[in-house]
């Protein structure tokens, strides 16, 4: 009977295997057969990932399952099929060839897998400026090097139009300061003159400011004080009862208090308070008709008056 002499397998190339053949009776030499064979495909072995608790990385020698009997020739047939070979768990066998019949079961790459987008929620705040957020769930975490999971929530600014009526008893309370749009230019700050820009100070932006914009409010006025005829034609007229005046709310006088919005702004259909700052004598009632981004008031598109 055959006997093992040696064997040596000669990882990621070929398996050497050497067998005593026979014994010359008259020399008493051995005559050796080796049996070189190429590793096949994706080979199945006996071994098993699963069961010997493997999966390595890369390129691992050391990431090996033996067959059950490799250290025993059951017949020519073994010499010719996978059965015999040792199969390996490491990344390296796709290229070589000499994966356990499990691997890509056990040990393939796996990306992480996520459901599709949720509905949005509803907004954070139900009047003024607030945000909602959407999420999707894992499904299955990455494994042995997949891609890691992409983000999970996102967010975006949203208007709650739910004001309550405590938001418009305060708005209609308020009055609001008016001047003419002409005073606009004048507030504007000349950067190059600023003592400010000389400063080494950062300071922090408040991201809901950045958010807000300017606007415009379209107000019908309803009732105007006498007084306000001696400010001459050019304001007197569009203070009169029935007229339509636009005015502008720029970011210098936004409150931060009121939710980045002017004070006096007013509300929808409802009469509020106005006064001509420079001159308080004048003042009057209007109810507000619509806010919009841009002023409509004139083929210009130019507001009528600033708030303050």
């Amino acid at each position: 009977m055959d006997r093992i002499l040696n064997c040596a397998t000669i990882r990621k190339s070929f398996n050497a295997a050497f067998y005593v053949k026979k014994v010359d009776p008259l020399s008493g030499h051995l005559e050796l057969l080796i049996n070189l064979s190429i590793p096949v495909p994706q080979g199945v072995s006996r071994g098993s990932c699963r069961e010997a608790q493997l999966c390595c990385t890369g390129r691992d020698g050391s990431c090996v399952v033996h067959p059950q009997s490799y250290n025993s020739i059951d017949s020519d047939d073994d010499q010719h099929n996978d059965h015999g070979r040792p199969c390996y768990c490491d990344h390296a066998c796709l290229k070589v060839g000499d994966c356990c019949h499990d691997f890509q079961q056990v040990c393939g790459a796996l990306d992480c897998q996520v459901s599709g987008w949720g509905s949005w929620s509803e907004c954070s705040v139900d009047c003024g400026i607030g945000t909602m957020s959407r999420e999707r769930q894992i499904l299955k975490q990455p494994r042995n090097g997949g891609a890691h999971c992409p983000e999970l929530l996102q967010k975006r600014s949203c208007s709650g139009s739910h004001c309550g009526a405590k938001t418009h008893a305060k708005a209609n309370r308020e009055t609001a300061m008016i001047l003419p749009a002409s005073y606009s230019t004048i507030r504007q700050l000349n950067a190059t003159q600023d003592i400010r820009s000389n400063l080494r100070l950062r300071y922090r932006k408040d991201p809901e400011e950045e958010k807000s914009k300017e606007y415009c409010v379209v107000f019908e006025v309803t009732k105007a004080k006498k007084a306000c005829e001696s400010l001459g034609n050019a304001v007197s007229t569009m203070l009169e009862k029935g007229a339509k005046v636009c005015v502008i709310c720029e970011t210098a006088a936004k409150r931060k208090h009121l939710g980045y919005r002017c004070h006096g702004h007013g509300v929808d259909h409802k009469p509020t308070s106005f006064a001509y700052l420079a001159f308080p004598q004048c003042h009057g009632r209007w109810k507000r008709i619509q806010v919009s981004e841009k002023c409509s008031c004139n083929s210009e598109g130019k507001a009528d008056f600033i708030f303050v």
